[in-house]
């Protein structure tokens, strides 16, 4: 058809292993017909649509995803469609196709997030390239979110106290130190840190660490804010060298 740097284990909620699916969004019956024939030959799900309106009506996947689609479309223009899917479903990334491409067109779709902008005609070969990268962004997105959601589960099981703790060990001090700065004793600080240790899954410090690190660069759960208990500490010296916090790494 023409057309590596080691980090700290934690656990990580593992995606379905159902088939990721390529979404079709294209007014000509053709294109869509011969665009499902070959997402399915190459082994995924495919969904066609011959609308917008259609394809927004269709629950968002839980399995990786992507979504080709034409400039053109009936009731809609495709750029707006693909603002509305960044807003509305990140995590699906957006391949153009189009007769009728332009230079403008094409570079305001792609500095909006497109994988691809494709003229036709094109190679079947084009086509499957960025529709397997397309598909690994979005099941790194998902694995992200899967990620950030099983955190925040867990930190909102703990009580005030351990999320002091928690940011205080996370923080490098040692429990005798957090003991003087929350005013209780270091016995009563290392069984809230075995608590935090417990209910957050961490098996080690450093993975917990990485987790306030990753809670800390995201869309924070209510309550937390490794900033904020920082700044109460009497000792910031301590902090400073710790280095524990200088730049959030929860995306690398």
């Amino acid at each position: 058809m023409m057309m590596t740097i080691d980090r700290p284990h934690f656990p990580t909620p593992h995606l379905s292993e159902t088939n990721p699916v390529v979404f079709v969004v294209h007014d000509d019956v053709s294109v869509r017909a011969s665009l499902e024939l070959l997402a399915q030959v190459s082994g995924w799900q495919c969904e066609i649509f011959a609308s917008a309106r259609e394809f927004l009506a269709r629950p968002r996947p839980t399995v990786p995803s992507c979504l080709i689609l034409d400039v053109a479309l009936p009731d809609t223009n495709g750029l707006d469609l693909q603002k509305r899917i960044a807003v509305e479903r990140s995590e699906l990334p957006v391949i153009f196709i189009t007769g009728y491409g332009d230079v403008h067109t094409s570079v305001e779709a792609m500095k909006a997030g497109a994988v691809e902008f494709l003229t036709k005609p094109f190679d079947d070969d084009d086509l499957l390239s960025a529709l397997r990268h397309a598909l690994e962004r979005s099941r790194r997105a998902l694995e992200h979110a899967a990620k950030t959601q099983a955190l925040r589960q867990n930190y909102s099981a703990l009580t005030p106290r351990e999320r002091e703790v928690m940011v205080l060990v996370a923080s490098g001090l040692l429990n005798k130190q957090v003991g003087g700065e929350l005013g209780i004793s270091e016995i009563t600080v290392k069984a809230h840190r075995g608590q935090v240790m417990r209910k957050m899954k961490a098996d080690s410090l450093p993975a917990l660490v990485h987790m306030v690190d990753w809670l800390d660069g995201v869309a924070q759960p209510r309550g937390f804010s490794s900033r904020n208990a920082f700044s109460t500490l009497s000792a910031p010296s301590v902090i400073a060298s710790s280095g524990v916090f200088p730049r959030s790494r929860a995306t690398m």
